[in-house]
């Protein structure tokens, strides 16, 4: 696969959107970094758990302001796949911007499958964490993350798996005449 140029691809959704899966497969098929910089990494970095972060950034905005930093700074220093809740919105510069989505149902089950526990509990927290997230992006950022209709690509992923939903963004890069297959 050759790339007509520099490419910057921003992959963005909520979780259990299959975001991480999606931006790594495709990094790894166009041969280019994958950045995927998240509360998760922040949260092992400082030794506390994902939920530490998530009620830490309530109060304090350098959690978010420090995560989404270093992505926009590590997206622009090469070609790469910036996988992001936000990389749509941050990475204004970006060649092909993706919007993944699933209803809430799909979006727990794959949490529950990728981390385990239990279905209920994982609707309520992931529930407050959108909750969260979108508060903390409109007061941090003016960004309303339920508007998403200025993306290249929008893609439900609960009708494909992983390695199908690349071939949609391989597929859309072709046609913008970034890639030749």
């Amino acid at each position: 696969m050759k790339m007509n140029k520099d490419l910057r691809i921003a992959i963005s959704g909520k979780s259990g959107c299959g975001n991480t899966t999606v931006s790594t497969l495709l990094a790894e098929k166009l041969g280019v970094k994958l950045i995927n910089f998240t509360f998760r990494q922040l949260a092992a970095e400082k030794g506390l758990t994902l939920a530490q972060v998530i009620e830490n950034a309530k109060t304090d905005d350098s959690y978010d302001i420090a995560v989404d930093t270093r992505q926009v700074e590590l997206a622009r220093a090469e070609p790469c796949v910036l996988g992001s809740r936000l990389a749509i919105w941050m990475l204004k510069e970006a060649d092909l911007k993706v919007y993944l989505m699933a209803d809430d149902d799909v979006r727990a089950k794959r949490i529950l499958n990728r981390e385990g526990g239990d279905l209920n509990a994982i609707k309520e927290f992931t529930s407050m964490r959108d909750s969260e997230d979108s508060r903390r992006y409109l007061k941090l950022y003016d960004i309303d993350n339920s508007k998403f209709d200025f993306v290249d690509l929008k893609i439900d992923t609960a009708l494909y798996n992983p390695e199908q939903i690349v071939e949609l963004i391989l597929k859309e890069l072709k046609n913008k005449d970034f890639i030749e297959m």
